[in-house]
């Protein structure tokens, strides 16, 4: 844990994973201490039944990760209580900006494997095997987004990786960063 910085109280080493637990909180952020501007980032996640959390990436230190930087969906899309969800809001979406494919995840309970690939303004998610986003964030947000907010960290050229925990028992693993 001694790489990143944030929310150090609430997400816990076990077991080589991170891991976030609501009875701790449940809550925050954990961002990387360094700030990186094109990257490759893969790691594994396992999901709990409705778990919500998300990938911040190039994201300041303050503020709401999923507009003054960007956010990664990281969701339990088939979970009833996200039945009314926008496209824009399930897993892998950037959030708000660009949809993602669905049908992807493991069941609950499984680790699944993820890679976010982002030079300058193309991204690419990677879900298990299968692409699920990609696209140009200039492109997508020139007209406006799809959520019709307002999302200055599109234009971000570096900034932070971090986990947004939004409430729920999400573990990651096998975490890895490679700068392009």
């Amino acid at each position: 844990m001694h790489n990143w910085t944030g929310n150090t109280r609430d997400y816990v080493s076990e077991e080589g994973a991170i891991a976030l637990y609501p009875g701790n909180g449940g809550g925050g952020n954990l961002y990387t201490k360094e700030e990186f501007k094109d990257f490759v980032f893969r790691f594994e996640f396992m999901l709990t039944e409705g778990a919500n959390n998300g990938i911040g990436i190039r994201a300041p230190l303050e503020g709401d990760a999923a507009y003054v930087g960007m956010e990664i969906q990281v969701l339990d899309n088939e979970s009833p209580i996200y039945s009314q969800l926008e496209k824009y809001q399930y897993h892998g979406s950037v959030y708000g900006v660009i949809a993602a494919k669905r049908g992807y995840l493991k069941p609950v309970g499984e680790w699944n494997t993820e890679e976010i690939r982002l030079q300058g303004n193309e991204i690419r998610v990677t879900l298990n095997g299968t692409v699920i986003t990609e696209g140009n964030i200039a492109e997508a947000s020139k007209d406006g987004t799809l959520d019709h907010k307002d999302h200055p960290g599109l234009k971000n050229e570096k900034g932070h990786i971090g986990f947004l925990g939004h409430g729920s028992l999400v573990k990651f693993r096998n975490i890895r960063i490679k700068t392009l």
